[in-house]
């Protein structure tokens, strides 16, 4: 399974020329499991292997006949943006008795198939894992029962079994995400918004029930998203007494002028007696206790239903790639593994160390062990908890620290959706640590302006859904207004600078640490939050913003693709934002289920348009009816938009259509997702605690004085952490020229989405998942984590 590090392997050393894989959903359905089944099909086929699909899950396989059908090319286009699983999933009593299973191996048999990608909870998998054990054991009794050849037994010797997680609970062990969990926050956090407009309207209080029997990860996060007042989930039970101290919470906060109140609950929900609490419950106690107009909404399978997003279609997507070549490379003594996300790689974990550990969770919450519950969940769940807890409960004038700190926020060039979770973030941690906080206006255009003042705790309250900059944001740039801004910093006696932004974010802090040589004022603590659509940002795989426009883009692109249904063939050409960036047009194009997409980072001419058009048209006489073709902005100043669209039309003429659509600032607009709302809240809480670390160590003789690298940095993520890096040594890995990054993670998912649009390419597998072991304790910064 390990990967040799000397050289690239690439696809083409792979080959899965007469193996026979079969993809099955089990147990509950979730968003994204049609794009991993689709990428397990188109995946498979690509490297010669048959494909085929189990209709029912274990049921499909036990009853046989026509529930196992060779899949084809065809068969999965059109549902990448289906919710759902359109194979069906069904539990499976027969399957768990011996008989069912051999029933079961036999049906597989008679197609010659013993590679499975499984896609489920950890149920399905454990049975996955025990039908794997007994394979032989029941291969000799199908011999013994004249039911296959004695052949048959040497042939078809081992079951390779790979799994992926499908459970919109979150509650696998092993891996930071799981197919669906994102679209269910999607689901719960547009509820919320809504509610939140109607309980302003007339004062009332609102009792959320999501879904989670045993895990309370939509509760936290959701609650994290939208800045719950109380959240009760089953692994922290609240202490006894917390009823008045709820109500005292939601008293306090209509006391200061807060027109509604949200408490979330998870299903599960339980005190430390083990004793569920009910929305009822809480609901007839904030009536009988302060009187509130009190609504109780529970949402149900809501959450289950809809169209995926578009981080569970990529995520789906990439661990469907992942499952066919981690069977490819299978062996008899390969272990049953299941792909996994950690941080932003793909990871194989063997099969039953993370059904163990999930196991476990549950048997430290039914032994009431709730603090090692949270820990088994894993270091992104306890940093969630930590984050809601810091932000949400205020503690009394007289418990916070007093560090007689001045810390300004500003946001700095273009608008994102997640800013103002990020300044809401950066304040109240920053008060939590006994600083004084005070937020710019305009960015360094209002900061040598003078546009300078204090915000408080109960001022940020409400931002996290709100899209764009609440504290408005300029491109300006601080060199030409260094001296007034120096002495902006001196008249409020500005002790440390957090700035959220882009690509002016960063080189405004290179700026303003090239003129620390003039003016001590800047000899200060300063960090930067990347917050930009274009996610362009050097220092950071991903930025604040980035996911709100994908999700922007792949609901567009799947209404103009609806928008041809039933019409004759088309071709849709989509032109996107990002600058000289392509990760909008890449990343969403295989979030869409895009044909091509034209980047500046892969330079093209007019053979490679020419080619993509004779490769649409190929599809189009045989297969699919709509095509889609995106375009970054500035990836070629000569084929434009215009000239992209003119040559689809005349070369598809008398075959296909073409229509174009610039999607322009529709890309930065709109309120955040649940993704953008949550990095963005934590990593500018980090921000903040690092910024209060180095005030601490550089204040001397009754003044701060840093000037230092390592006191002007970018917090980032990379690969599996969250990383503190110097802007200076920064510098050698930008093109300043493009505002990019030289080197950028995401173009090793390109060969992917040309892949399962049906071209012919290398796709380099030497940074594909190796099989590691579960580890409870991750390396410190694993926080990271890309999954909320």
């Amino acid at each position: 399974m390990a990967q040799p590090d000397t050289k690239k392997i690439f696809f083409e050393n792979l080959s899965g020329a007469g193996k026979a894989i079969a993809v099955l959903t089990s147990g509950g359905d979730a968003q994204g499991m049609n794009a991993a089944v689709r990428a397990v099909v188109r995946m498979g086929l690509y490297v010669g292997a048959k494909v085929y699909f189990i209709h029912e899950g274990y049921q499909g396989m036990v009853d046989g006949g026509e529930n196992i059908k060779e899949a084809t090319w065809e068969s999965v286009s059109s549902m990448l943006q289906v919710g759902g699983t359109v194979i069906g999933s069904a539990r499976c009593k027969e399957f768990r008795s011996h008989e069912g299973r051999l029933k079961a191996a036999h049906n597989l048999v008679l197609q010659g198939i013993t590679n499975l990608c499984v896609i489920g909870g950890d149920g399905s998998l454990t049975g996955a894992n025990l039908f794997k054990e007994e394979w032989s054991g029941l291969l000799t009794e199908l011999v013994e029962q004249d039911l296959i050849e004695a052949d048959a037994v040497q042939k078809y010797s081992a079951l390779h079994i790979v799994g992926m997680v499908g459970s919109i609970d979150n509650d696998f062990c092993g891996t930071d995400m799981t197919i669906g969990t994102d679209s269910a926050l999607h689901r719960i956090i547009e509820v919320v918004d809504a509610i939140m407009t109607t309980a302003q309207s007339h004062q009332r209080t609102f009792v959320l029930e999501v879904m989670g029997r045993h895990c309370g990860y939509l509760a936290l996060v959701s609650a994290l998203a939208c800045g719950a007042d109380w959240v009760l989930i089953p692994e922290m039970p609240p202490e006894d007494g917390w009823e008045d101290k709820m109500c005292q919470k939601l008293s306090a906060n209509r006391a200061g002028m807060k027109r509604l109140n949200i408490i979330i609950v998870a299903e599960g929900a339980i005190d430390h007696s083990n004793k569920p609490i009910t929305t009822d419950y809480i609901k007839n106690l904030v009536v009988k206790c302060l009187g509130f107009d009190t609504r109780v909404t529970i949402l149900g399978h809501v959450q289950r239903g809809g169209t995926p997003s578009a981080f569970d279609r990529i995520l789906a997507s990439r661990m469907g790639v992942e499952a066919v070549l981690a069977l490819l490379e299978t062996t008899a003594n390969t272990p049953a593994c299941v792909v996994s996300l950690c941080g932003n790689q793909s990871v194989r974990l063997p099969l039953m160390e993370c059904v163990q550990m999930t196991q476990e969770v549950q048997r430290a919450m039914d032994g009431k062990r709730f603090e090692e519950a949270v820990k088994l969940r894993g270091r992104s769940f306890e940093n969630n908890l930590k984050t809601y807890k810091l932000l949400a409960h205020r503690k009394p004038e007289t418990e916070l620290p007093t560090s007689n700190f001045n810390v300004a926020v500003l946001n700095v060039g273009a608008p994102a959706a997640g800013m103002n979770a990020a300044v809401r973030s950066a304040v109240r941690v920053g008060i939590s640590e006994g600083h004084k906080m005070f937020a710019v206006s305009d960015g360094f255009e209002g900061f040598y302006k003078g546009q300078i003042k204090e915000i408080k705790w109960a001022d940020v309250g409400g931002w996290t859904g709100q899209g764009g900059s609440l504290l408005g944001t300029k491109r300006t740039l601080p060199a030409k207004h260094v001296e007034k801004i120096a002495e902006q910093m001196r008249e409020n006696n500005i002790n440390a600078l957090l700035i959220v932004g882009g690509f002016e974010a960063f080189l405004s802090l290179l700026e303003l640490i090239t003129a620390r040589g003039k003016y001590d004022e800047f000899c200060v603590p300063m960090v930067m939050v990347p917050a930009t659509v274009s996610n362009n940002v050097p220092g950071s795989d991903l930025s604040v913003g980035a996911d709100t426009a994908l999700n922007a883009i792949t609901t567009t692109c799947d209404r103009i693709k609806q928008s041809a249904s039933g019409t004759k063939r088309r071709v849709f050409i989509i032109e996107t934002m990002g600058g000289y960036c392509g990760y909008l047009a890449s990343v969403g194009g295989l979030a869409a289920g895009a044909d091509a997409a034209y980047i500046y980072e892969e330079p093209f001419d007019i053979k490679d348009l020419q080619a993509n058009v004779e490769h649409l048209t190929e599809k189009m006489k045989t297969s699919i009816q709509r095509g889609l073709v995106l375009r970054n902005e500035n990836c070629n100043e000569n084929y434009t938009t215009d000239f992209i669209y003119q040559l689809y039309s005349e070369e598809g003429r008398g075959v296909f259509d073409s229509r174009k659509n610039v999607l322009g600032h529709m890309q930065q607009g709109g309120a955040p997702s649940p993704f953008d709302r949550n990095f963005g809240t934590k990593i500018s809480a980090k921000a903040m605690q690092w910024v209060t670390k180095k005030l601490v160590e550089s204040f001397r003789q009754g003044r701060v004085f840093a000037n230092t690298e390592d006191s002007c940095c970018l917090l980032g993520m990379r690969r599996r952490a969250l990383v503190f890096q110097p802007v200076v040594q920064l510098k050698g890995e930008t093109d300043f020229v493009h505002r990019i990054p030289k080197e950028q993670w995401w173009l090793k998912l390109r060969p992917l989405m040309k892949i399962l649009a049906k071209y012919k390419t290398s796709y380099d597998v030497s940074d594909s998942g190796q099989l590691e072991h579960v580890v409870r304790n991750r390396p410190k910064e694993s926080d990271a984590s890309v999954a909320l």
